[in-house]
């Protein structure tokens, strides 16, 4: 998540696999980065490609569906289940189905979900046994809604599975946290959540969320990082597509760049071996301005070399408007670049940066553009495997009345075929919530 606010908050090539084509118009090393928007190769011959069920493949820089059809993902990010094993909604456990509703209702066709490993492993101090079955709630409620969704591994413990705490130690030891890069631990945590959800291709698997004070080699490869040894991008995609010795899954993976995931300048030069991989950029205001987006990670899209999505993005000067949200919608579309963005989290204010203001699905200035642009898109469609709201919710909260009011919204908008998104937890937000919710677990370990 957002870096600033966290701190005042809490190989061996499978290209032979590939069912697509990596695609470059540039050639590596080559410091191309004309980001004019142009025509992409298409998806090619689908006849080919590799896919999990009912999911995606990547041509050049395109998504592609299983028959050969392009695909954007535009949606919203999800935080809380990173800080605490149930999640929060409206001051209470759980996540409902009725706020994936919601998101519907603004025409997302994807939500992110962020995650702890150490709340998933079951070696982990901070392990809670109800986790896994609280994300898979989350899972199948979302895509209920009409929404595919991204499991984001947001926090990790730097290879040390007796930290005691989660959240409220950025790049600190002994906490589950926002660190530098994934570790060993991370290994394992994407061998079973892979494992889990390969025969689902509504799923898709950003490997880390926001990689930060390392260099290109270890990014890709690994290597020591302070005080623990970092797991690389390829390690962590090789044990998702492994069928020996990983999970053997074609799902989407999602590789965040480096400068807290804003920076793709080098991805080029440093391109995962393998397939259905798209590359993550974290476009913040004021920090990342809009004249750098060509070098940082348009050049990506444009010349049609890999896929491009922001899964973070917003604007979080105090005086924040819509404007930074709209400019980046607007420039995504041009390059056929997907988005969600940041956060669904009611009540966070531009530093956050929340799109909702209250739990009813209430747009806040950013979250205003963000549901016009989402309501835009005249080629809407629900994702996920999409079915009647029931009622049900998410972490065990379905019988809470506070549910009804989203409820309401989203069946008036047509329950299962429409998508919405809003957003609102911030790194900072989920590091300070993180200390008290996180830690004690809820009585779920």
């Amino acid at each position: 998540m957002l870096r600033r606010l966290l701190v005042s908050f809490s190989l061996v090539s499978l290209a032979a696999l590939a069912g697509g084509d990596a695609g470059s118009s540039s050639s590596p090393g080559d410091g191309n980065t004309d980001a004019t928007p142009g025509a992409l190769k298409g998806c090619g011959d689908a006849s080919n490609a590799k896919t999990a069920p009912g999911g995606y493949y990547t041509n050049g820089a395109t998504v592609c569906t299983a028959d050969g059809t392009p695909h954007l993902f535009h949606g919203v990010d999800r935080p809380s289940l990173e800080w605490d094993p149930a999640g929060e909604w409206n001051n209470q456990g759980g996540i409902p189905r009725a706020d994936f509703d919601a998101m519907a209702s603004w025409h997302a066709n994807v939500v992110r979900i962020a995650l702890n490993q150490d709340f998933w492993l079951a070696g982990a101090k901070l392990y809670a046994s109800k986790y896994e079955d609280n994300v898979d709630k989350i899972v199948k409620d979302a895509e209920a809604a009409g929404l595919d969704v991204i499991l984001d591994l947001h926090w990790s413990d730097r290879g040390d599975l007796t930290a005691a705490t989660a959240g409220g130690g950025q790049n600190t030891a002994g906490h589950s946290d926002q660190q530098p890069m994934a570790d060993v631990n991370s290994k394992q945590f994407w061998l079973q959540v892979a494992t889990k959800y390969k025969g689902d291709g509504h799923v898709l698997f950003e490997m880390y969320n926001e990689p930060f004070n390392i260099t290109w080699s270890v990014w890709l490869g690994g290597g020591a990082v302070k005080e623990y040894q970092a797991v690389g991008m390829q390690q962590l995609y090789d044990v998702i597509r492994d069928p020996v010795n990983g999970a053997g899954a074609d799902n989407i993976v999602i590789a965040g760049g480096l400068s807290y995931a804003f920076d793709l300048s080098q991805a080029r030069d440093y391109l995962i071996q393998g397939y259905n991989v798209m590359y993550a950029t974290h476009p913040y205001a004021p920090q990342d301005p809009m004249p750098s987006w060509d070098a940082k990670f348009g050049y990506l899209a444009a010349q049609d070399i890999a896929p491009v999505i922001a899964t973070e993005f917003g604007d979080t000067k105090t005086t924040c408007t819509g404007d930074w949200d709209a400019n980046l919608t607007a420039y995504a579309d041009a390059r056929q670049i997907s988005w969600t963005a940041w956060a669904w989290w009611a009540g966070g204010g531009c530093s956050f940066p929340s799109l909702i203001s209250d739990w009813q699905g209430t747009p806040t200035v950013q979250g205003v553009a963000i549901k016009a642009a989402l309501l835009g898109y005249t080629s809407y469609a629900p994702a996920g495997n999409p079915s009647p709201a029931g009622g049900a919710s998410s972490g065990g909260a379905a019988g809470k009345g506070g549910g009804a009011g989203i409820g309401g919204v989203a069946g008036s908008a047509g329950g299962a075929g429409s998508l919405a998104g809003t957003g609102q937890v911030a790194d900072g937000g989920e590091s300070g919530t993180a200390g008290n919710g996180g830690a004690s677990g809820d009585g779920l370990n």
